[in-house]
């Protein structure tokens, strides 16, 4: 078995390379099952593609699950939007953090184990990938200062919800100023006093081109912004007025603004309130 699994080259690698517990870079991705096949994406993603297809692999430290049901679906913005069409499209998003430093470690081992899952029949074909991409970690913006969780806490901390947000830069040049003008003004005022414990701020990244070819390449790698937004209150508790009227990015267009709540890991909770 040790042969097998080269067991001692795992001895080795466990010596090299940083292995911190900050969050440097995520995998964001947002995915519609198609219709009738909700019960059997969910209890695959949750049964084998959540643990075989992400969990396991090295460098991969933390994942949460979301899910935005019809009524979840309809608060979202804008109604013309260049990330889902039409704007409700995508009802589960999954989250993962991946070690500073390990990038491209990691992007070796997912891109092996997905060409291994396709061959063992073990990839959801019924599914579109409506969002997905790795991202580099930016910032993150706190309500509270020092107290509370941290950004490496936030997919283990029970949080009652999550926004998804993306603005796109009008050119790759204004990309610096649209995330000076969201991290120095623009976010510190609009986590005050709200549900928001705390937004993460990334940067997508180009996936390789030998990924999985039912994944399109990412968009607006040059002039987007993700942005996760990890609320203490259910989302539609709190939509209006916090979410309702943000004040519009100066250099650069919000392509989506949707609200999740956290899955219930091993039921299928929601789904059945999809459609």
């Amino acid at each position: 078995m040790s042969e097998e699994t080269r067991s001692e080259t795992y001895a080795e690698l466990a010596a090299t390379g940083p292995y911190g517990v900050r969050p440097g870079h995520a995998l964001i991705t947002m995915v519609e099952p198609h219709p009738g096949h909700e019960y059997a994406y969910n209890r695959w993603y949750e049964d084998d593609h959540y643990y075989a297809g992400a969990m396991a692999m090295p460098w991969m430290f933390a994942g949460r699950r979301w899910v935005a049901t019809r009524d979840l679906q309809l608060l979202r913005v804008p109604e013309k939007s260049a990330v889902a069409q039409p704007v409700t499209a995508g009802c589960y998003l999954s989250t993962y953090w991946v070690t500073d430093g390990r990038y491209d470690d990691h992007m070796k081992w997912t891109v092996a184990i997905n060409k291994r899952l396709n061959r063992d029949a073990r990839v959801y074909r019924d599914r579109t990938h409506v969002f997905t991409a790795f991202q580099d970690h930016e910032s993150t913006v706190y309500r509270d200062g020092a107290a509370g969780p941290r950004d490496f806490h936030a997919l283990d901390h029970p949080y009652a919800g999550l926004v998804l947000e993306v603005i796109d830069a009008e050119s790759p040049e204004q990309r610096p100023e649209l995330l000076e003008w969201l991290l120095s003004r623009h976010l510190p005022k609009r986590v005050a006093g709200s549900p928001a414990a705390m937004v993460t701020v990334f940067r997508p990244t180009p996936l390789p081109g030998d990924r999985m070819t039912y994944v399109k390449q990412v968009e607006g790698v040059d002039t987007r912004v993700t942005l996760l937004w990890f609320l203490e209150a259910d989302p539609r508790e709190c939509w209006d007025p916090y979410f309702t009227t943000p004040e519009d990015p100066p250099m650069g267009r919000r392509e989506l603004l949707a609200p999740f709540v956290p899955t219930v890991p091993g039921t299928d909770k929601y789904v059945d309130q999809l459609r």
